[in-house]
Formats: structure tokens, C-alpha cells, sequence
């Protein structure tokens, strides 16, 4: 990857990390930037699971936290904001990630990030005004990978073209041989990037109980 460098860019990427958020990819259209920002680790849950939405009984405790962090960040800087929860109609979040140089769709359809693996994750994005970074684009991690995240997938509830939410909600409400309600999807976690990431299984366990409604 090659990322030209942006002064305001850098800015906000050092201005999230103070709450252990880290820029995930930059998009220039129309005549301004989307900055994409998701979780930076090792920290971020030790660092969010203190915050009031996490410990204050609401719905969508991640989604609160997320927006009002995200949201002062869009003061200090003047930019407008951007949520994957909002909606209908929702922001291309897919597609700002695979346009943004950092993010590629796996062999399973899951979208793969160079730092974070499968374990990628977009809590929001920044909108300002203007031209700030350009970028080009790699070769995928996946084209040399052994693609060890084809074959761990207990039920094969996932491919490149489809993911059968029945027959995963189905084994991890069941015997769950591979742990994934606490330690995440199992698929995510053969991904050899996102063995270096530094996710918490507890973050893992969080999102998948919202998976299920639990």
C-alpha cells in the first residue's frame, strides 16, 4: 500500500487514537474527503469498556459511544459525519473501504483490511471539504495467502457469493465446536493478519451477542 501523506490526515489520525480509534482508509469524491476510522489495537476495548454507553444498560452501547466520539472529532476538525448505523438508505461504508486502497473482499465475501484482517470494523467516518490524500492500490493479502478461512467455517456458512445467516446463527446457538459466541467467527479468526491485530475476544463475544439479540 501507498498512501500519499496529508497533514489534516494525519491530524485526525492522531487525534483518534487518544480514544484508540485509527484512520482505516481514505476516499476522495466529489470534492471531498471520507476518512474511515475503526478500532485501533491492541487497547481499544479496555479503552471503550470503561465509557459511560458501555456500562449504562442502553441499546447499542458501541453505536452510542462511536457517535459521540466520532462526532467531537467532527467539531474540532469541521467536517460532517457518517455512521454504518445509519440509514435507510445507509452510507457506502463497503464501498468507501474497497475504494479506499486498505480493504479488499476475501475468498469468503468478508471484507479484509491490511492491518486488521477480518477483523475489520468501521465505527464512522469524517466528511471535510477538499482533496487531503490520494491513493493507490496494492496487490490483496489474500493473493498469496494459503486462505485458511475457507475451510474454518464449522457449517460453511460462508463463500464469495453468499453467507447462509440461518446456518451460522444455527451452530453458534447450538453446539458451537468452535467457540465462536466467545471468541468470534472462526473464519475471522484463521485469518493470519488478524492473528497480529490485537482484537480482544471479549470485543468478539460483545459483537456477536448483537448478532444473535442476545
Amino acid at each position: 500500500m501507498a498512501q500519499a501523506r496529508s497533514s489534516v490526515i494525519e491530524d485526525i489520525r492522531n487525534a483518534a487514537r487518544l480514544d484508540h480509534l485509527d484512520v482505516f482508509g481514505v476516499v476522495v469524491e466529489n470534492g471531498e474527503t471520507v476518512i474511515l476510522l475503526g478500532p485501533h489495537e491492541p487497547g481499544f476495548w479496555a479503552h471503550v469498556s470503561q465509557s459511560a454507553e458501555l456500562t449504562d444498560g442502553l441499546p447499542d452501547p458501541l453505536d452510542r459511544w462511536s457517535k459521540r466520539i466520532i462526532g467531537k472529532l467532527a467539531e474540532s476538525f469541521e467536517a460532517d459525519t457518517a455512521f454504518p448505523s445509519d440509514g435507510p438508505p445507509y452510507p457506502p461504508f463497503i464501498s468507501w473501504a474497497l475504494a479506499s486502497a486498505l480493504a479488499w473482499l476475501a475468498p469468503i465475501g468478508m471484507l479484509v483490511h491490511e492491518r486488521a484482517g477480518l477483523m475489520t470494523s468501521y465505527r464512522g467516518a469524517l466528511k471535510i471539504k477538499g482533496e487531503h490524500a490520494l491513493s493507490t492500490r496494492s496487490a490483496s493479502p489474500c493473493t498469496p495467502c494459503d486462505k485458511p478461512c475457507k475451510t474454518a467455517c464449522p457449517v460453511d456458512a460462508l463463500s464469495d457469493t453468499s453467507y447462509d445467516v440461518d446456518a451460522c446463527k444455527t451452530h453458534v446457538l447450538g453446539p458451537d465446536t468452535k467457540s465462536c459466541r466467545t471468541l468470534g467467527c472462526a473464519a475471522r479468526r484463521a485469518c493470519p493478519i488478524s492473528h497480529s491485530y490485537g482484537r480482544l475476544p471479549e470485543q468478539s463475544a460483545f459483537h456477536m451477542r448483537a448478532f444473535l439479540g442476545k
